[in-house]
């Protein structure tokens, strides 16, 4: 099966531009999954039943499919066909950082220009971050080609990867941080004098019979006229350069509503210092002061949108911050220290006390304590030992140790971590469907509607009609600026994804975010899950007669000749109480009842309790015992020592310590619990019992949990599935919510949309927490987006001017239409704060280990 990879330059080569114009006709694809010649059949006979394509000719050898087009199919339909017949066209992926985006209009229109570029199966564009996720189908579409649609779009982009992208990246947004500040500075000198001198006049008469008495009214039109001009044509000119152009699209955009508000006022303005011979009697007035202070509070409004979006990357930042800046490699027998980027793998890495851990590796030498809080979200240091791996980012408390490097550069843990939320945040939730569909519409709208405002005042508005027109189309053009419909779900999206990653949660799918929140039951594997996945010792029972440590130190030496995970567990407990274990000989495995051997000329023999009947012994002395464990859902197992009876002894896999709580929480939630395992029945439900789960599938084969998760679907129920083993791959993909345990395989990782790094259920209920508080905030912002612009366009209209004689000056339209953006900027860095169900480790030792029986899955 093909995957998706970000396009490097050494991958399949695209065609550039002119190529691909020179051979318009042609198309070249890349096929995955065939092995043989009538695959090659198949796949030509599925693309030839395609009505645009004339002639295909597919290649094994290069597995890609050369095919003549009469006109260019739709790159869906090119994917469905191939795949009915079995097989895959491979697409790849490409991130694009995108300049001079300013509402969610910018957003649909990047979208629909990408969307245009023939191959081009995906494009999804995020205002917050600034970037557009291109997924296309391999061999057709090149970087230059997409750039150049964006550009044709009104808008600059880049491919990052090109000029270090994340740095490139960040200088960008400081240089518009410098040009923003820049042009209010300059804005705000010129618009003070205007805003003072002629507000002033109106609130202090003495003030006004002074300027008229001074400068005149004329000459006084004129410096407002050289002081708006300044700040029209200086700051205010980037408003001319995008929304002009977008215009012309027939794409109007913000800065095409700010360009028609603030040019309506200035040019009016204009007319009445200049010819206001021309303007009906009575209307000479100008309104400089209003475009230069709605140029002025816009930029300041963008200021402070731009400083909320950098803080909405925080968590990336703080990511990225973990890494080392160099390494001490040992090469030709000496240590030499090295930029992060030239370590490679293979290389022997030393670290010293106090230092950070550069990449991943297995220790070769020495010993240390790490701080692994980054990975696991345990504050205890974690004791690293030769033959140990180590993860790149955690920070050395203690010893000197050396390691060799397994994953360098892109591949390792950190780097997956950092890409897995850059790519959740760059993501697009289903609510976003709905808000880029009705944006889409928006500013069209609200031209129409300031057209048709200008026209009624203009008709039946009092004396001076043509003022109140001008005044109050202006205000429409102003109040309605989309911005915060634009930013309500990327900037809750990014801080929240963020949040989790500090959290240890990390969503690899952003649709997570969203599907998450509406989940009513969570389905739980067992082994590994639920519980620490090893067997362990959790109870040795003597008989009277018998010494505890003997008969453990005995029965080890029995088991160390087993290889079965009940053995392997007798002997780990014996070796950790300290035990030497004597050599046992003639051991005999009997299938069915247990083993037997001689220790030190005793005869050893360990089972069941029909292997002890056999035996002729008789096991009701422990029955009171043996009852105890069934209840807990443990089955025992029995020793014998020289034909005596010894011991009753369970070996079980513990629950781990957070599990218990973790269920109360997801209960407390809301939520329904069931747990998934290959346990017999009665064992299952008394592990049930114990922690309080709501139903059990029990005896399920390692194939049968896809069946069993449709099953607790039924009825229309939303579940998610948590698990960690190879096993769970295809139910974690079969649940509405998949979510990893993350010290589980690499295959149940990858199968998953949400990855709980912890390696406990404590972040189960973080997780569902976390999306439901996401949700609600999205929802608050869209609130705030839309009502408030539902609720002013008519104040701004002038609808509460006949009953009330309320009219809203375009000054106040710019500074409210600032703060509904800033608002839902500020909400949506309220998730920064999210504080989780359970609190996190001060919680794991709330609860007393349990232990169950470990023979199922």
């Amino acid at each position: 099966m093909a995957s998706v990879n970000t396009l490097h330059d050494n991958d399949v080569k695209t065609p550039t531009s002119s190529e691909a114009s020179s051979r318009s006709g042609q198309l070249s694809l890349a096929i995955a999954g065939m092995n043989c010649a009538s695959c090659v059949g198949r796949v030509e006979k599925a693309l030839q039943g395609l009505p645009q394509i004339e002639t295909a000719s597919v290649n094994l050898a290069t597995e890609r499919a050369d095919i003549t087009v009469s006109s260019m199919p739709e790159p869906a339909v090119l994917k469905e066909a191939v795949a009915k017949a079995g097989y895959e066209v491979i697409t790849e992926s490409l991130e694009l950082t995108i300049e001079g985006m300013s509402c969610a209009s910018c957003v649909g229109r990047i979208e629909k220009a990408l969307d245009g570029v023939p191959g081009v199966v995906e494009a999804q564009v995020n205002l917050a971050t600034e970037k557009a996720q291109v997924r296309y189908l391999a061999g057709l579409v090149d970087a230059a080609t997409l750039e150049d649609a964006v550009r044709s779009a009104g808008y600059e982009a880049r491919r990052i990867g090109d000029d270090a992208g994340g740095d490139r990246q960040a200088r960008a947004r400081e240089e518009e941080l410098a040009s923003l500040k820049r042009g209010i500075l300059l804005a705000a000198a010129a618009t003070l004098p205007i805003f003072v001198l002629e507000m002033g006049s109106h609130v202090w008469g003495g003030l006004h019979e002074w300027l008229m008495g001074s400068l005149g009214q004329q000459n006084l039109f004129y410096l407002f006229f050289v002081l708006a001009s300044l700040v029209q044509f200086g700051p205010g000119l980037r408003f001319y350069r995008k929304g002009w152009p977008a215009l012309m699209r027939g794409g109007p955009d913000m800065n095409s509503l700010v360009m028609l508000g603030t040019s309506a006022a200035y040019g009016y303005s204009l007319v009445a210092t200049f010819l206001p011979s021309v303007l009906p009697e009575g209307t000479v007035n100008v309104y400089y002061e209003a475009s230069a202070m709605i140029v002025t509070l816009i930029l300041i409004g963008r200021y402070m949108e731009a400083l909320s979006k950098g803080r909405t990357s925080e968590a990336i930042k703080r990511l990225m911050s973990l890494q080392a800046k160099t390494a001490r490699v040992i090469r030709g027998g000496e240590t030499i220290e090295v930029a992060l980027d030239e370590v490679r793998a293979g290389d022997i890495v030393q670290v010293r006390p106090g230092e950070k851990v550069p990449v991943d590796g297995e220790v070769t030498e020495g010993a240390s304590y790490l701080d692994e809080s980054m990975i696991s979200g345990e504050p205890v240091p974690v004791r690293k030992t030769e033959g140990m791996e180590v993860v790149g980012g955690t920070l050395n408390k203690t010893g000197s140790f050396a390691f060799r490097a397994t994953k360098v550069g892109g591949d390792t843990m950190l780097a997956q971590i950092i890409r897995m939320v850059e790519a959740a945040q760059g993501s697009k939730l289903p609510i976003q469907t709905l808000v880029d569909r009705v944006t889409g519409y928006f500013v069209p709208a609200v031209l129409a509607v300031a057209a048709l405002t200008f026209g009624i005042w203009l008709i039946f508005g009092p004396a001076p009609a043509l003022t109140f027109a001008l005044i109050n189309a202006v205000a429409v053009l102003i109040i309605a600026c989309p911005c915060a419909m634009g930013l309500a779900t990327p900037t809750s999206i990014m801080v929240a994804t963020g949040r989790a990653a500090e959290l240890g949660v990390l969503f690899r799918k952003g649709e997570a975010l969203q599907s998450l929140r509406g989940v009513d039951t969570i389905a739980l594997d067992k082994t590994g899950t639920l519980t620490k996945g090893r067997p362990e010792l959790t109870d040795l029972v003597v008989a009277e007669g018998f010494e505890r440590d003997d008969v453990l130190a005995t029965v080890a030496a029995v088991e160390a000749h087993s290889e079965h995970p009940v053995a392997e567990a007798i002997v780990a407990a014996a070796r950790a109480s300290g035990s030497t274990l004597s050599r046992a000989s003639d051991f005999e495995a009997t299938p069915g009842y247990g083993v037997s051997a001689k220790v030190d000329s005793r005869v050893v023999e360990i089972g069941a309790d029909r292997f002890m009947t056999r035996l002729g012994l008789d096991v009701a002395s422990f029955a009171d015992t043996a009852s105890r464990l069934a209840d807990e859902g443990k089955t025992p197992l029995y020793a014998a020592i020289d034909g005596r009876l010894a011991a009753i002894i369970a070996v079980a896999d513990p629950i781990k310590e957070t599990t218990p709580g973790a269920i109360i929480t997801l209960h407390k939630l809301g939520l329904r619990v069931a747990m998934i395992t290959g346990d017999n029945r009665r064992t299952a439900e008394a592990i049930a019992r114990r922690l309080g789960i709501d139903e059990v599938i029990a005896e399920v084969l390692p194939d049968g949990k896809v069946d069993a998760i449709k099953r607790l679907r039924e009825g229309g129920r939303k579940l998610a599935f948590v698990g960690d083993g190879i096993n769970d791959a295809p139910a974690l993909a079969e649940a509405d919510v998949g979510l990893a345990i993350g010290t589980g395989t690499d295959v149940a990782i990858e199968s998953a949309d949400v990855v709980l790094m912890s390696g406990d259920l404590r972040n189960v209920p973080n997780a569902i927490g976390l999306s439901q508080a996401t949700i609600a905030n999205i929802k608050q912002n869209l609130f705030w987006a839309f009502a408030y612009n539902a609720a002013l366009i008519p104040v701004a209209a002038g609808a509460l001017y006949p009953a009330y004689g309320i009219l809203l000056s375009p000054i106040f339209a710019a500074a409210a239409m600032a703060l509904s953006s800033l608002f839902v900027l500020g909400n949506a860095l309220r998730l920064h704060r999210f504080t989780p169900p359970m609190g996190g480790d001060e919680d794991a030792g709330r609860n007393e280990p349990v232990a169950l029986e470990a023979m199922g899955n």
